[in-house]
């Protein structure tokens, strides 16, 4: 597995390289925007995950994520900074960003949050392959005005295509395989996101409100991804919304 770590800060930079290369990973460092760019673009090496600081020289961290969002909407990012600010992770999480941890971090908490990210991800992607290979099992991704492509990591709505990043595809594989069920946020935190990540559940209802934008006719009276007040969510089918609709 090779990581891109994007860090302006020399020191911190090198001491990530030297614990990643000891946990067994391949380890990729750039100080600034265009170098961190350039290295993932090369399709020679190409980069498993990238943990990406916010605070950098002439392009900030916020850029580089929504530039390689462009390119690729899974690859996972992990944002390692100081800016603690709620507007600062819903701004990362807005631009792309799977999990935002700050400074000043724990190593181990950072070791493990990097082997979740990576185990997830290679998990959807290997469901995705799955079921392409067994069509019968590809229905239930199926719904009456949208369908979840679990292999290109994507919600397609008519002749629409929309990317979800790995966190996305994570949301949204939960809701589906918990159709109908009222499902707490902190539920939805404990299970879709690591038991160690800096989020609240604020997060959840920002990443819903992404996903109703995809799937929903109008975001405004969702049909599909239902609130459920004081509580959570609960996803139901096309034929469940209809129905629940004319009550």
């Amino acid at each position: 597995m090779r990581i891109l770590i994007v860090e302006d800060e020399e020191a911190l930079a090198l001491g990530l390289k030297f614990n990643f290369e000891q946990e067994g990973y391949e380890v990729l460092v750039a100080g600034d925007g265009p170098t961190a760019l350039k290295l993932f673009e090369d399709t020679t090496t190409p980069v498993d995950l990238i943990i990406l600081d916010l605070m950098l020289p002439g392009m900030s961290g916020y850029e580089i994520c929504t530039a390689i969002r462009v390119v690729n909407k899974t690859v996972p990012i992990l944002v390692l900074s100081a800016r603690t600010l709620s507007e600062d992770r819903m701004h990362a999480f807005d631009c792309g960003t799977d999990q935002y941890i700050t400074k000043p971090f724990v190593l181990p908490e950072l070791l493990n949050r990097v082997r979740n990210l990576l185990e997830r991800h290679k998990t959807l992607l290997t469901a995705g392959k799955s079921e392409v290979a067994e069509p019968t099992a590809l229905q239930k991704y199926d719904f009456t005005h949208f369908r979840v492509d679990p292999q290109s990591f994507e919600v397609i709505v008519g002749d629409k295509h929309h990317s979800l990043t790995t966190q996305e595809m994570q949301l949204m594989k939960y809701f589906i395989e918990h159709e109908g069920e009222v499902l707490s946020r902190y539920q939805i935190l404990d299970e879709v996101w690591d038991e160690h990540v800096d989020v609240t559940t604020r997060t959840i209802d920002n990443f819903v409100l992404r996903l109703r934008k995809m799937i929903e006719p109008d975001p405004a009276r969702p049909q599909y991804i239902l609130s459920v007040r004081g509580t959570g969510y609960r996803f139901v089918s096309g034929r469940t919304a209809t129905a629940d609709t004319k009550k």
